[in-house]
């Protein structure tokens, strides 16, 4: 290993998973998403298909590592509420799409804020040096989420 490498040991990588995990709960929960009476798994799904819509079905599923059924019903409660639209694949009946509808994207929106104002929040209430150390981080921690992405798993 080159000198300049940090040996990794099971506690370390333990305790990182850990810490990502807490925070991606923490930062989960937003007013907006409750008041939409929306589950961990609805945020999901919306964030996505606002983010990467209209999106097929079939790649949805992939992307957020939910069976089919699950999605279906989701996506139902999410049309329900009017955040998504579904719309049938013109070529392939047996496909579908979801696209964001107006109502979606202010909604994905708002939770994006809130999340941002919370990290944010948090964030200023750490001294400059432990805010550093988080910020000299982003750049290992953005490329471990790439290696990270479902099915490019090594």
């Amino acid at each position: 290993m080159p000198a300049t490498q940090t040996p990794l040991d099971i506690e370390t990588t333990a305790r990182l998973r850990a810490v990502i995990g807490r925070l991606s709960r923490r930062l989960r929960p937003t007013a907006a998403a409750v008041a939409a009476g929306l589950t961990p798994t609805k945020i999901s799904i919306l964030l996505t298909v606002v983010r990467e819509g209209p999106i097929r079905l079939s790649d949805l599923s992939d992307s957020e590592g939910v069976n089919p059924t699950q999605l279906s019903r989701t996506i139902a409660h999410l049309a329900d509420a009017g955040l998504i639209d579904r719309a049938a694949d013109e070529g392939d009946r047996r496909a579908a799409w979801a696209r964001p509808t107006p109502a979606g994207r202010r909604l994905a929106e708002r939770i994006r804020r809130e999340r941002t104002d919370a990290l944010k929040l948090a964030l200023e209430g750490l001294d400059a040096a432990e805010r550093e150390r988080i910020v000299a981080a982003l750049d290992g921690l953005e490329h471990l989420a790439e290696r990270l992405r479902v099915g490019e798993r090594s």
